[in-house]
């Protein structure tokens, strides 16, 4: 059995309680009925890190209606290592991202940020682990029973296409699906209700979290003080409800990666997702771009002298191949949407770009030329048929969970509807990655519950402090126009950096930037305007010996 704590810490922490908040935001809880926590050492197999202290914190299960019964969250904390200016809460998003591995992967980056004044707390949230409960929402028991369920639909083999869906063969094909796809996601909300996490999802959800991190905070730091948080990705959709649900607890806030917090609030997922992908392909040329120039030495795509569209069309004619072998023989190891979904992958890190360009794209191409030719190439990795979750033989659903929790009520779209979006996406936002399958987002029409609080606006709160809003300026799933859309909803309460670069937050090193969130965090400085553009550090190199300013002076930026 897994466990995180020694027997001393979970006894100790099993008589910690938490009061559920009174109705008004306002109302907020008291620290002082709170005991201490009760930290002790994590799991190394959970934790690495043993300077990171656990403890589980308990919750009501429904701050509005205490009967609900209570909950607890496991929580991870590494000590400021100077002068201690209060707690800094780490949100690494995902939704359903661990916050104990967050803050192991991230302690040494985040205390040099912050010149080691804080202390640094993150936690497992409603639906995530195998700790915190709420934890997992599993809706199948093993892999097993997984595959069975979605035998002979595009949730195994993903969606096939190529160019801007114009093929009507593929459109035929997609839409005769839709369906047993509809039919089948409102099973699956079913059966994931009938598991024995199905009777916690309607407790799961960011208004819940955001009220979870008040009353650690009420905790660690004393009632009603100010709340410091690093919020990423659809960790500032946690940032923008807290900050707007309690704006007058606004500490030090850094948002990085924003989702424009107004599309969850106003519209169901499958709508916004297009909105979401503007940048994708931008981010693509990027790469394609960093390719041609490393040449076959760096990139093994290309060949030498090639261009961007060279190397374009080489990863379009692969794309072909494989679609024409998936539509000739459906079983093949390797589709046109596989190699899509790891080039989107991908996409996400340019850390990660020349290990796709010389790893598993040649991978990739061996498998496919092996179709073609009636072989099948089993170096070729197949994509994951399960979510990676702390139990190797249940299937989780804890990012829908979280994500529809938090969505607007069910409109009645179908799964037509959906279809027919993704075509459209696919010629209108990104024609890469539109169509890639399955889609997280694709499940909230359908999803059976909706969290017993949601936090729909307004946004425009007069907050405590002025706050840090950070976007790269080409965003492949958090596009820079929802930062700036949060921008202008908090007006001067928020001052917006953005760094010239790509990849899904700030992930690519730049001093400049470095600089200014340590200021920030150490001092409560921010930038005078709100145009400040800080570059990636020269010697960070994409490909060998190319960097993101070549990249971006080989597209014209």
């Amino acid at each position: 059995m897994l466990t995180l704590f020694s027997l001393i810490t979970l006894l100790a922490s099993s008589l910690a309680s938490a009061e559920p908040a009174a109705a008004g935001d306002e109302e907020l809880m008291d620290g002082d009925n709170h005991p201490a926590f009760q930290w002790g050492p994590c799991d190394p197999t959970i934790v690495q890190d043993p300077s990171i202290s656990c403890s589980f914190f308990e919750i009501p299960l429904d701050y509005h209606d205490r009967s609900a019964g209570t909950g607890r969250v496991a929580v991870a904390k590494a000590n400021a290592t100077t002068e201690r200016f209060g707690t800094l809460f780490i949100n690494p998003g995902g939704p359903g991202a661990s916050g104990l591995d967050a803050l192991d992967q991230l302690r040494s980056t985040v205390l040099s940020l912050t010149g080691g004044h804080y202390d640094l707390v993150s936690w497992d949230p409603r639906g995530v682990g195998p700790l915190t409960i709420p934890g997992d929402i599993v809706c199948f028991s093993s892999v097993e029973d997984y595959n069975t369920f979605w035998d002979g639909t595009i949730e195994l083999t993903g969606i096939e296409m190529t160019g801007n869906f114009t093929d009507q063969q593929d459109i035929d094909a997609l839409l005769s699906q839709a369906p047993v796809m509809q039919r089948k996601y409102e099973e699956l909300g079913e059966r994931c209700l009938r598991q024995p996490s199905g009777k916690y999802m309607k407790y799961v959800g960011t208004a819940a979290s955001v009220r979870d991190m008040v009353a650690m905070a009420d905790v660690l730091d004393g009632p009603k003080s100010l709340i410091n948080l690093f919020g990423l990705s659809y960790g500032t959709i946690a940032g923008a409800w807290f900050m707007n649900m309690f704006p007058e607890r606004v500490g030090r806030v850094v948002l990085d990666g924003v989702v424009n917090p107004t599309f969850l609030a106003t519209e169901e997922t499958t709508t916004f997702w297009p909105k979401q992908l503007v940048d994708a392909d931008k981010v693509y040329n990027a790469f394609i771009a960093g390719c041609a120039l490393a040449g076959p030495d760096g990139c093994s795509i290309t060949t030498q002298g090639q261009t961007l569209s060279n190397v374009d069309a080489d990863i379009q004619a692969l794309l072909q191949r494989a679609h024409d072998a998936a539509r000739k023989n459906s079983s093949v190891p390797v589709t046109s949407a596989d190699v899509r979904a790891q080039l989107g992958s991908a996409m996400y890190s340019p850390d990660e770009w020349a290990t796709f360009a010389n790893v598993s794209y040649p991978q990739a191409v061996d498998a496919v030329d092996a179709e073609t030719s009636g072989g099948v190439d089993s170096r070729a990795v197949k994509r994951q048929r399960k979510r990676q979750n702390s139990d190797p033989d249940a299937v989780i659903y804890s990012g829908q969970a979280i994500e529809c929790g938090d969505s607007v009520n069910r409109k009645g779209t179908t799964m037509d509807d959906v279809f027919r979006g993704i075509i459209s996406s696919s010629r209108t936002s990104s024609h890469l990655f539109s169509s890639v399958w399955p889609n997280p987002l694709a499940y909230c029409p359908f999803w059976p519950v909706r969290a017993v609080e949601r936090y729909q606006g307004p946004f425009n709160k007069k907050l405590a402090n002025r706050v840090l809003v950070l976007s790269n300026t080409y965003d492949p799933i958090t596009p820079v126009s929802g930062a700036r859309a949060l921008i202008e909803l908090l007006g001067e309460d928020a001052t917006l950096v953005l760094l010239n670069g790509f990849g899904h937050t700030t992930v690519e090193p730049s001093q400049c930037l470095n600089e200014i969130i340590s200021a920030y965090f150490i001092t409560g400085e921010l930038p005078e305007d709100g145009n400040t553009v800080c570059e990636v550090d020269a010697d960070y190199e994409v490909f060998t010996g190319i960097d993101t300013e070549a990249i971006l002076a080989s597209l014209g930026s």
